[in-house]
C-alpha cells in the first residue's frame, strides 16, 4: 500500500516541468530608512522577486509545481546611499495531497543581511563567487528547494544543502561575514547547514520524510497518518541524549510546524505524546497544552 501510494504521488508530482523552481513573493518595509534611501530602493522589491522567480538554481529542469515562498524584507539601516542592513523573514509552503491545504515548511527570521545595492543594479547568479545580495538569495533558494525535496524523498535535499553550505563558506570568508560566521545567535545560516549535513541528524531527516508521508496520507487513513507524524516526535525524543535539541535545525522545524502538529493530533488517543512535545520543543508548551483539552 505504501509503495503504491508513493508511486502515485510521484506521478502527480512529476506531471509538470518548469525550468525555475520558485514562485516567490517579495515584500519590503522601508520604515527604518531615510526618505532618500527609500527613493533609491524604489525598484528593490521587484528586482529581488524577479531574480528569485527567473533564476534556475539546479542544473536540470524542476519537475513539479513551483514552490510557494515569501521573502519579507525589513530594512534596518543604511550607512550610505548604497550600503544597507536588513532583517528578512523567509516562509515557504508545500501542497498537501488530496487537499487544498498548504503545509508550512519554513519560517526563518534572519536578522543579519548586509549588502551593497545601487538603484537599477542588475543581478546575476554565480553560486561559485560571493555576492552580498545574490549569494544570500541563492543560499535560501537552495535551502527552500532542499527542504521541499526532503519532504518528498528521503534525504532528497542533500545536493541543494551542499550548495547552500558552499555558499555559506564563501560568506564566512567575505567582507560581509555577519550572519555567516558561526556564533551564539539563536539563528545562524552556517550552523543551520552544519546540522542539515551532520550525520547525527540523519534520523530526524528520515523521520521528516515519514512525517510528510503522514501529512499526504491523512485523507486516506487518518490514524495511520497520525502514527507517521508521531514517529518523528518519538525519534526526536529518543535523540535527545545524542543531539542538541535546541539546535538551529530542530528549532527551525518546530517554528514552522508546531501549529500543524497540534491541528493534526487533536484526537490522537495517546496523550503521552504531549509530554514528549513539551520536552523537545519547550518554546511552544502553551500550544501543545491544547492537545489535553
Amino acid at each position: 500500500m505504501l509503495k503504491k501510494f508513493l508511486v502515485y504521488l510521484f506521478i502527480i508530482f512529476l506531471a509538470k516541468s518548469f525550468a525555475q523552481e520558485l514562485n516567490c513573493k517579495v515584500t519590503v518595509n522601508y520604515e527604518g530608512l531615510q526618505i532618500r534611501n527609500r527613493e533609491l530602493l524604489a525598484d528593490f522589491a521587484s528586482v529581488i522577486e524577479n531574480y528569485l522567480n527567473s533564476t534556475q538554481f539546479n542544473n536540470e529542469p524542476w519537475e513539479g509545481d513551483k514552490i510557494d515562498c515569501n521573502f519579507n524584507i525589513f530594512f534596518t539601516g543604511a550607512s550610505s546611499d548604497v550600503e544597507y542592513t536588513a532583517q528578512v523573514v523567509i516562509v515557504s509552503t508545500r501542497p498537501v495531497y488530496k487537499s487544498d491545504r498548504q503545509s508550512p515548511m519554513l519560517t526563518i527570521n534572519d536578522p543579519n543581511w548586509s549588502f551593497r545595492y545601487e538603484k537599477g543594479q542588475a543581478l546575476y547568479s554565480n553560486q561559485a563567487v560571493y555576492d552580498p545580495i545574490t549569494s544570500f538569495l541563492d543560499f535560501y533558494a537552495n535551502i527552500i528547494i532542499g527542504w521541499d525535496w526532503d519532504s518528498w524523498s528521503e534525504l532528497g535535499g542533500n545536493a541543494n544543502f551542499q550548495k547552500a553550505f558552499s555558499i555559506a563558506n564563501l560568506g564566512m570568508n567575505s567582507n560581509y561575514r555577519k550572519g555567516w560566521e558561526r556564533g551564539s545567535e539563536a539563528y545562524n545560516r552556517t550552523r543551520f547547514c552544519d546540522d542539515l549535513l551532520n550525520e547525527k541528524f540523519r534520523p530526524f531527516r528520515e523521520a521528516f520524510y515519514e512525517y510528510h508521508y503522514g501529512i499526504d496520507y491523512f485523507q486516506v487513513d487518518k490514524r495511520q497518518a497520525q502514527n507517521h507524524i508521531v514517529n518523528l516526535i518519538n525519534v526526536l525524543f529518543e535523540m535527545r541524549s545524542k543531539i542538541d535539541i535546541n539546535s538551529v535545525l530542530i528549532r527551525t522545524f518546530f517554528d514552522a510546524k508546531y501549529g500543524e502538529i497540534v491541528d493534526l493530533l487533536k484526537d490522537y488517543p495517546d496523550k503521552t505524546i504531549v509530554d514528549k512535545l513539551k520536552r523537545i520543543d519547550p518554546s511552544h508548551i502553551s500550544k501543545y497544552n491544547e492537545l489535553l483539552k
